[in-house]
């Protein structure tokens, strides 16, 4: 895939999952990510030993006409601040890259299944990588009250396990 002339490379699809570009409700859900056949089966060799992914994706649905570079109010409500492109977890940013943290069910063969990807079915996987707990944020994580209030019900239908 090239996306603004750099050349990235496709090594899964998102089998199964969300369709319609919803906006909340993405908990609950399984769906497979499918490695393409060019990569070997090794490649995936312990990936099981770990309970989440870190997933790289490209918003394949969107457009470069959607691409937003203005501050805007989320979800275009006005009880919530305009904020800048870049605050936007969405298809408006030049990229139209997202990165989820799916928990892997279970691997079968080159499909790794897994809950709560955001992704739609069809979506081009551009990388993904286990999840090591040394790597994900330290110390504690500050946003304002909007974010919460917005993604409300994005996670509603999780379960913990």
């Amino acid at each position: 895939m090239s996306i603004n002339g750099i050349e990235v490379p496709v090594v899964a699809d998102v089998v199964g999952g969300h369709t319609g570009r919803l906006d909340d409700f993405k908990g609950g859900v399984e769906s497979i990510i499918r490695l393409r056949p060019e990569y070997p089966l090794v490649t995936l060799q312990g990936i099981e030993e770990f309970s989440h992914l870190m997933v790289t994706w490209y918003f394949h649905e969107g457009s470069p006409d959607d691409v937003a570079l203005h501050a805007r109010s989320p979800r275009d409500n006005p009880a919530w601040p305009a904020t800048g492109t870049w605050l936007h977890h969405n298809h408006r940013r030049p990229a139209r890259i997202a990165t989820s943290f799916p928990r892997l069910l279970r691997v079968n063969g080159r499909d790794l299944h897994v809950l709560d990807l955001d992704a739609d079915d069809g979506t081009p996987v551009i990388d993904f990588v286990v999840c090591f707990q040394e790597m994900l944020p330290r110390g504690p994580v500050t946003q304002p009250k909007w974010p919460s209030e917005m993604l409300q019900n994005y996670w509603r239908d999780a379960k913990e396990r």
